[in-house]
């Protein structure tokens, strides 16, 4: 489909996200990804909708199940631990052997590593809107693990430097996310991870990694990789 030139995508970017871990299961298999699209829509019965792409294996678990759960994620969570659920394919990684969950009431997930609360809800409603679905569900239970800044997508995008997955209704695609020359100031060379999109800069460094602010991409130790999908340096190329 193309462009609609009324349409500005940066005016649908200032809308605000948060960064949670949607998961569900079916038949003893279990599956969880990244979503930035989890709201409260209904107070009494207490209600919550989540926008899940058609292409990931959660959706494809909560569809035949009924049933999803969600995890709010502490600010401090790091990239790596959104890069396994952000980036990689239950299809093809057991994301929850990698991490703390506990088993819920419905059968889901629910992941309680770096998270701050957890919740489950019964599939009551969903909605085909183009690339995703957006599930609405009553909640069946609910609790607080711990206080904390639940993570904002804008946090984990302006501090974190962390991208949108392709399966994000708020991708934005590689164009979108390049800076005009005239606004790129690198006294060292910028790299993009081939896989996820993250970018590596040497102004920054990867300070949650070791990797100190001035650090060349050249420079980086043989077995540095990338802070969200876990990708190596070959798999990187100059912005």
């Amino acid at each position: 489909m193309a462009d609609n030139p009324r349409i500005d995508p940066e005016a649908l970017w200032g809308i605000s996200y948060g960064v949670y871990v949607v998961s569900s299961c079916f038949e003893g298999k279990m599956n969880g990804q990244i979503a930035n699209t989890v709201i409260q829509v209904s107070a009494e019965p207490k209600k919550i909708a989540v926008s899940i792409s058609k292409n990931t294996y959660t959706n494809e678990l909560m569809s035949k199940s009924g049933y999803f759960a969600v995890s709010v994620l502490a600010e401090e969570t790091p990239l790596t631990f959104i890069g396994l659920f952000g980036f990689k394919s239950g299809r093809e990684v057991d994301k929850l052997s990698r991490v703390g969950y506990e088993t819920g009431a419905t059968g889901c997930p629910l992941v309680t590593e770096n998270a701050l609360s957890v919740m489950e809800a019964k599939i009551t409603d969903r909605l085909d809107v183009g690339t995703h679905i957006i599930y609405v569900g009553e909640v069946v239970y609910a609790r607080v693990l711990r206080e904390g800044r639940p993570l904002t997508y804008a946090y984990y995008q302006e501090v974190k430097k962390g991208k949108a997955s392709a399966n994000a209704p708020t991708y934005k695609g590689t164009k979108s996310e390049e800076k005009p020359l005239e606004e790129r100031r690198p006294t060292m060379k910028r790299y993009v991870c081939d896989v996820c999109g993250y970018i590596y800069d040497p102004a920054v460094g990867d300070p949650e990694n070791g990797v100190p602010a001035g650090t060349a991409f050249e420079n980086l130790p043989d077995d540095w990789v990338c802070p969200v999908c876990g990708a190596g340096k070959d798999q990187f190329s100059e912005e």
